[in-house]
C-alpha cells in the first residue's frame, strides 16, 4: 500500500517544531527514524496532514555525561547507542539489549527518541528505561518537564507526552559500584518481537543482592516492573533457594497478555526462565568485575 498524501516540513528550531504543534494539533506527526511511522503510513494506520521531521535538530541528538546521569539524544540512533563506549561505561545495559533490536538496517535509523514516545510494550528501550528508573524530558509551550519512566508509560502505545510536546532526550542514573546488569529475550527468531524479556539491574556486595530492578516486555499493555520479586531479593544472600522463591514470587504476581501465538500461561512460564538465568548469572558478573 502507499501512504496517503501528506505534508512534510523540515524545522531548524525546536520552537518552530512546537508552533507547528500548536497550530496542526492531531493532524501534525513527528518524524525521527521513521522506523515505526512510515510503516503505519503505508498501511493507512496513520493519516496525518502534516509530518514534522525532526531530523535537523541537532540539539535532539548526542550522548553526553551530565554530572551522575547520561543523557540520550532523542535522535540518538539504536546503532549509535550500540556502538558507544560511554553507553558501554555507564549505562552497560544498554549495549547488552541494543543488539537484540530488530536488525542492522532498523538499528541504523531507529531512534531511542522514537521507540520511548511509541511505547510499544514489546519494545526493549522502555524496559531498560523503566529497570533503570530514568527520567523521560519533554518540552512543550509550558516549558520542560521531567517524568520518571515509571510514571510515563500509561497503557498500550500510550504515554505521559501531550500532543504538543516534545520528547527532547532521556536521562538515566549511571552505573553504580556494584551494579550488575543482565538482559535477554526469548524469541522465535532473532530480529522478531520478543515473546517475553526481561532487564535486570541490581547491586550485589558480599553475595548480598541490593536495589533490585527487574523490568519485563511483551507481557503487557506497558513495559513491566515486578515489585513482588524485587522485595523478595533485596537485602538478601543470593543463593539457589532465594533464586527459586523469587522466580515463584514474579510468576505468581504476573498477569501477562496472550499474543496471536503464546498464551499467557506460556509468557508467564518463559519470565521465570528468564528471571531464574539472569538471577544466576549475577554472581558470575560480580566476581568478573572484581577480577578486572
Amino acid at each position: 500500500m502507499k501512504a496517503p498524501a501528506f505534508d512534510h516540513v523540515k524545522p531548524d528550531s525546536l520552537d518552530e517544531v512546537l508552533r507547528l504543534l500548536q497550530a496542526h494539533g492531531d493532524r501534525a506527526r513527528l518524524l525521527a527514524g521513521g522506523q515505526t511511522l512510515l510503516a503505519t503510513l503505508n498501511m493507512r494506520l496513520s493519516e496525518p496532514a502534516l509530518l514534522i521531521d525532526l531530523n535537523g535538530l541537532e540539539a535532539l541528538r548526542g550522548l553526553q555525561r551530565v554530572g551522575d546521569r547520561l543523557r540520550i539524544g532523542a535522535l540518538c540512533t539504536h546503532a549509535q547507542i550500540e556502538a558507544s563506549p560511554l553507553v558501554a561505561e555507564l549505562a552497560p545495559l544498554l549495549s547488552l539489549a541494543a543488539p537484540h533490536i530488530a536488525h542492522r538496517a532498523i538499528r541504523n535509523r531507529g531512534t531511542f527518541g522514537g521507540s520511548i514516545a511509541y511505547g510499544d510494550p514489546a519494545a526493549e528501550w522502555p524496559a531498560c528505561l523503566l529497570a533503570l528508573e530514568g527520567e523521560v524530558l519533554l518540552r512543550g509551550p509550558r516549558g520542560e518537564r521531567r517524568v520518571a519512566a515509571r510514571d510515563f508509560f500509561t497503557d498500550l502505545y500510550t504515554t505521559q507526552r501531550a500532543d504538543d510536546e516534545v520528547l527532547v532526550a532521556c536521562e538515566l542514573p549511571i552505573r553504580r559500584p556494584g551494579e550488575q546488569v543482565v538482559f535477554d529475550e526469548l524469541a522465535r527468531r532473532h530480529g522478531d518481537y520478543a515473546i517475553v524479556g526481561l532487564a535486570l539491574a541490581a547491586e550485589l556486595h558480599g553475595g548480598r543482592i541490593a536495589r533490585p530492578r527487574l523490568a519485563l516486555l511483551g507481557v503487557g499493555s506497558v513495559p513491566v516492573r515486578a515489585p513482588a520479586a524485587e522485595a523478595v531479593l533485596d537485602g538478601r544472600v543470593l543463593d539457589e533457594a532465594l533464586v527459586a522463591t523469587a522466580v515463584a514470587a514474579l510468576r505468581a504476581e504476573l498477569q501477562p497478555h496472550a499474543d496471536l501465538v503464546n498464551s499467557a500461561a506460556t509468557k508467564r512460564h518463559l519470565a521465570g526462565v528468564l528471571a531464574q538465568r539472569a538471577l544466576r548469572r549475577l554472581p558470575e558478573l560480580a566476581a568478573q568485575a572484581a577480577a578486572a
